[in-house]
């Protein structure tokens, strides 16, 4: 393993192309109040492998990319998986409902199929 520098964040922003915000929390205790300390920074990475929003991903030490970016998304550790807006589970539920009246319709022809081609051979 290398001696680059890698920190782990949460990708704040994903909307430039390739490059995420990352922000990184830190805790330590104050040296002189030794009081507990939460410390955030922001990163910008660049992204080759396709981050979301949410996601907790490792950033690591590189050359300077641009005049902004000098990290770069060295993997995924947890993906966030984040829920859709109240309309697109609404119409997912219509839509899954629609079907499952479908097949229970054919189901219900087959079967009548059945029972007139038992009919017919015993008549």
């Amino acid at each position: 393993m290398n001696k680059r520098r890698r920190l782990t964040g949460t990708v704040k922003s994903n909307k430039m192309d390739k490059t995420v915000i990352v922000e990184v929390a830190r805790t330590f205790q104050h040296p002189l109040y030794h009081k507990v300390v939460r410390n955030m920074k922001v990163y910008k990475a660049h992204d080759e492998i396709g981050c979301n929003i949410g996601d907790k991903v490792v950033i690591v030490e590189s050359a300077p990319i641009s005049k902004t970016v000098s990290w770069v998304v060295e993997k995924v550790l947890m993906v966030e998986i984040r829920q859709e807006s109240i309309e697109a589970v609404e119409e997912a539920i219509i839509k899954a409902e629609e079907l499952a009246a479908e097949e229970l319709l054919e189901d219900v022809i087959e079967e009548i199929a059945e029972v007139v081609e038992d009919e017919e051979g015993a008549a």
